[in-house]
């Protein structure tokens, strides 16, 4: 299953469908299909198409000052907090921090601003993964690098994505008699987390960072021009948007 969610909304982000109308064209030998393949193309490549479904995404979790945050039992960042193959914090290795690696700075300031006594790192792996340790593990060593005791972290179990964290730490909240924690993610991933969340019947304060787009900046000309990093913008953005709706429509969790 969690292949098949990995693998299936492939088929419904514009790569995917660019490729299935440039075949139907091709073996058909039909000039609509292929031409409807390009315009698809150069319209998901625009910036202005990737920040505007980001922008959209990030609005709805503007972001918090540490301060202003509410207590909670725990802090909880989500994982995507690394690169690929993370390397080991107690071996002498710079960690190989990812894109996202604000989740885990924002864990840790908010530890250090007593937002929770307890700093939970979930167990981040997909089965196919060549990973010898899941991603918590990598997470707990930075921390405590950085002056957060072993004694208060926790990893939980292994996951595989954001509705196995939230279940696995719906658990966690139970077995601990925990009534809140704080939810850190990315800001374009919020909207999708926090109703994995609360379907899973789990209290939160959101706390989103790492956001990607400046709803001030003007637009240009070149927001109009292809660009490859746009293109990854709008497939991801809709990713999200997809995972919002789907979580959205079911009535069990």
């Amino acid at each position: 299953m969690l292949f098949l969610a990995k693998l299936l909304p492939i088929f419904v982000l514009p790569l995917g469908v660019v490729l299935a109308l440039a075949l139907v064209g091709l073996v058909r030998r039909k000039r609509g299909p292929v031409v409807a393949a390009l315009v698809l193309l150069y319209v998901s490549s625009m910036p202005v198409v990737g920040r505007t479904l980001t922008t959209r995404l990030e609005k709805k979790y503007p972001a918090v000052p540490v301060n202003q945050v509410a207590q909670a039992d725990a802090i909880v960042p989500l994982g995507g907090i690394f690169g690929p193959a993370v390397p080991a914090v107690n071996a002498g290795y710079v960690p190989n921090l990812g894109e996202a690696n604000e989740r885990l700075e924002a864990g840790i300031a908010l530890w250090q601003q007593k937002k929770a006594d307890w700093l939970v790192f979930t167990g981040g792996r997909t089965p196919w993964s060549r990973q010898t340790e899941v991603e918590g593990d990598a997470s707990k060593r930075a921390a405590i690098a950085r002056g957060v005791p072993a004694d208060h972290i926790l990893v939980t179990s292994e996951v595989g994505n954001t509705a196995d964290e939230a279940r696995t730490v719906r658990d966690l909240m139970r077995a601990r008699g925990w009534s809140s924690i704080i939810l850190v993610t990315s800001a374009w991933h919020m909207p999708r987390a926090a109703s994995l969340f609360q379907k899973a019947g789990v209290r939160f304060v959101p706390f989103p960072v790492d956001y990607q787009v400046d709803p001030d900046e003007r637009l240009t000309l070149l927001d109009f021009l292809p660009r490859a990093e746009a293109l990854q913008k709008t497939e991801s953005a809709l990713r999200e948007w997809y995972g919002v709706l789907y979580y959205g429509m079911r009535s069990t969790f």
